[in-house]
């Protein structure tokens, strides 16, 4: 053994970045090991070029409803994929710098290297053995790609390319509909481009309720092709590609390969940890604490596949480092789960999905937004909010909405279910007049009638729970 350290943590992104911040308020013995490119999967290839993308991309299709509301001189104006690309990159090397700049900070306690587990509480990373106390294990995923796909070279790429594309191509198919899918092809089609979509599933987006789905669905068709239930073959065309599915076969530039992702697990040895492994070369870990059976080891992260998202990754590299160095603590609880993709109309859901939801007692209340007033003001009028209620005492359970800005209200339904709120106390608090969030009080009303209750007093609280200012 070369070295020693109270914890090791294996991987530099979000989660394993997270953990050695929180270790580190416990204790300076804190090693961090990474094989590959510093700066976190979400501010390299993930959420945060792909929001730069879409900002543009939305931006410009605004062009269309402008024109229609009597703004003149807009056509003329077009996108320069190029320049697009470019800039996404720019602000790609912005997000990243603090990532980098973190894990270099750590000097000889940072070190470069793909480890391997030679048991529970040793790994071997270029040629150094080092020891720990407790590990926390952060690898992060990678993109899904068949092998005979690898074949037709850069004309497809994952979400793990897409963004160093100098001048795309304009005609796009993209394979695997999911948010990473749906986010960049309506990116693409927004900016003038032929985009052709293809899923396994009926769903878009990870959304799960039938009805919210067909709203997404609704919304993305003018701007590009949709096939679901789609397999599809892939084959090279001369400069392009030819996909082959059940809606017959077109030819494109370019593929987005978005098939999901797969652990960072290969050359890892966790053959080594002396623990069952199942068919994906994982062990078991315990969900609330992350602890791999009763080894000093934690898995934290996109790595564990339990929420794959940043905010999730960044709260379980916090769990695992406080669990790791406080064995016998009181276990912390996940927050309200909280998934939002950032199409236009953006979708999402919170709390229970709507295949999660009891068999019986509960309610769903819905409000539909191609009504709403100020989204028909601003042209977005489109899609609809879907509550799931609970019969008995009217608390709201869980949402999925596809919606304009859907960001913003899936936070203030994230908290109300967080904070274990029901109907009438929702209805109780204050909505702007006129905003997108009004619309929650048409949801709110309708889950209330199904419940079957009538008001007795007006929606406002009552003075004996009113805070003092509020009683004039």
């Amino acid at each position: 053994m070369t070295r020693h350290a109270a914890i090791v943590i294996i991987g530099a992104g979000t989660a394993g970045l997270t953990a050695l911040k929180e270790a580190q308020r416990h204790t300076d013995d804190v090693l961090l090991i990474n094989a590959g490119a510093y700066g976190t999967t979400c501010a390299r290839v993930g959420c945060m070029p792909s929001k730069a993308l879409l900002e543009v991309a939305h931006g410009y299709a605004r062009k269309g409803w402008l024109t229609s509301a009597g703004i003149e001189g807009l056509d003329p104006a077009k996108p320069d994929l190029a320049a697009v690309m470019a800039h996404v990159r720019s602000l790609r090397d912005r997000f990243i710098a603090g990532p980098i700049a973190l894990a270099e900070s750590l000097g000889r306690r940072s070190i470069q290297g793909a480890p391997r587990f030679i048991d529970a509480q040793s790994v071997e990373v270029n040629g150094e053995r080092i020891g720990a106390d407790v590990f926390v294990l952060a690898t992060g995923t990678r993109p899904i790609m068949p092998a005979d796909w690898r074949a037709l070279g850069d004309r497809i790429v994952t979400s793990d390319d897409v963004f160093e594309l100098r001048a795309p191509g304009q005609r796009i198919g993209v394979v695997g509909l999911g948010p990473i899918g749906v986010e960049l092809g309506q990116a693409f089609a927004q900016l003038g481009c032929d985009v052709h979509g293809f899923t396994r599933d009926t769903r878009l987006a990870g959304l799960k309720d039938p009805e919210v789905n067909a709203g997404l669905v609704e919304a993305l068709s003018p701007q590009m092709t949709i096939t679901t239930e789609a397999d599809v073959s892939v084959q090279a065309s001369g400069d392009g590609v030819r996909l082959e599915s059940n809606a017959g076969h077109i030819e494109v530039d370019w593929v987005l390969a978005a098939l999901g992702r797969r652990p960072n697990i290969d050359g890892l040895g966790l053959e080594n940890l002396g623990v069952e492994i199942d068919a994906r070369g994982m062990p078991d870990f315990d969900p609330q604490t992350l602890q791999v059976g009763d080894l000093p080891i934690y898995m934290a992260g996109d790595l564990n596949a339990q929420r794959p998202l940043m905010h999730e990754a960044a709260d379980e590299g916090r769990m695992a480092a406080y669990h790791a160095l406080h064995p016998k603590a009181e276990c912390l609880a996940r927050r309200t789960p909280l998934a939002i993709v950032f199409t236009d109309p953006g979708a999402g859901r919170t709390g229970l999905a709507y295949d999660e939801l009891p068999e019986n007692g509960v309610v769903v209340g819905t409000g539909d937004f191609s009504k709403q007033a100020r989204a028909l003001m601003a042209g977005r009028n489109a899609g609809r909010l879907h509550l799931y209620v609970r019969v008995d005492d009217g608390v709201l359970l869980g949402a999925e909405a596809v919606i304009p800005d859907a960001e913003h209200l899936l936070h203030l339904l994230a908290w109300a279910i967080e904070q274990r709120l029901g109907v009438d106390r929702m209805l109780q608090m204050p909505l702007y007049h006129p905003t997108i969030e009004e619309g929650l009080r048409g949801a709110l009303q309708s889950a209330r009638r199904q419940l079957g209750e009538r008001r007795s007093q007006p929606d406002l609280p009552l003075c004996r729970d009113a805070p003092d200012w509020a009683l004039g």
